[in-house]
């Protein structure tokens, strides 16, 4: 594997459009929206590609026949040098790549059962990478005028994520984790934040803008959760969208199943389910 310099990236764009799953996280990168990492099987001409958000999620793909990137491949998913500081979630394409993974990996290789689906305890899997399932929805606008027509609370009071509001959230999924600062994050990005008891309760955002795409972020607190405020803060997320040529995007862990129910409730249907891997340090 060999970390391609940032001038080269443009050698990944027209290999990374082709692809037909969700890639904007890996597009981020590329089109250097954050700084990631890219790795190549060979700088000048690459046929194997493997891009990692800093966030945590990387994206594997091209010629699964490399035999030297894949050996180098195997010590960088089980961190056999600790080049990882921290857990990373992998998808792959085409879908020749889950059994090419399965031969690298080995006894390495830890498949969860579908029957677990939403079973979120933890077990410890050091030196292992654990195969989960992601989930890729397509926006239905009927469905989501349908589900959403009768649903109004004007009491709640829901308003665009401010720059303070950027600095001083916090939880798993929020802006400062997919964008570069606050500055870059106000003059790309789109949040809508709802406030509750005078605290930052709930707040949607655009995890990734690229093109006319936007993919959805969402965050709230736990002790305001179960009252449907995500409901309500993202569909001013994808009102925001729909009245901006913005295509609303989203794709979750099936395990979450908070986060797969929500995004049905708002109009998203299931498209594609494709192996997970995480990759532990």
């Amino acid at each position: 594997m060999i970390k391609l310099g940032v001038k080269d990236y443009a050698k990944v764009i027209e290999p990374l459009e082709k692809l037909t799953i969700n890639t904007l996280f890996a597009k981020s990168v590329v089109y250097q929206r954050v700084a990631g990492s890219v790795y190549v099987d060979c700088d000048k001409e690459p046929n194997v590609y493997y891009i990692a958000h800093p966030y945590g999620m990387s994206l594997l793909f091209g010629d699964i026949k490399k035999e030297n990137f894949n050996k180098n491949l195997l010590s960088y998913l089980i961190n056999r040098d600790k080049v990882r500081s921290k857990v990373e979630w992998l998808q792959v394409f085409p879908d020749s790549w889950n059994k090419q993974l399965e031969i690298i990996l080995g006894s390495y290789l830890v498949k969860k059962e579908p029957s677990n689906k939403f079973d979120v305890s933890e077990t410890d899997h050091t030196g292992r990478v654990l195969r989960n399932t992601r989930i890729n929805f397509v926006f239905d606008f009927n469905k989501y005028i349908e589900q959403t027509k009768h649903f109004n609370k004007p009491e709640l009071k829901i308003i665009r994520t401010t720059k303070e509001i950027y600095r001083n959230v916090n939880g798993n999924v929020i802006p400062k984790y997919f964008w570069n600062n606050e500055d870059q994050f106000q003059k790309s990005g789109i949040g809508y934040s709802l406030i509750c008891d005078g605290e930052v309760a709930s707040t949607a955002f655009s995890s990734f803008i690229i093109n006319n795409q936007l993919e959805i972020g969402i965050e709230t607190l736990e002790k305001f959760r179960g009252k449907g405020f995500a409901l309500c803060v993202c569909s001013a997320l994808i009102n925001y969208c729909l009245e901006n040529g913005l295509v609303p995007v989203w794709a979750c862990r099936l395990e979450n199943s908070s986060s797969y129910q929500l995004a049905q409730r708002l109009g998203f249907v299931p498209s594609k389910f494709i192996p997970y891997y995480q990759l532990s340090v």
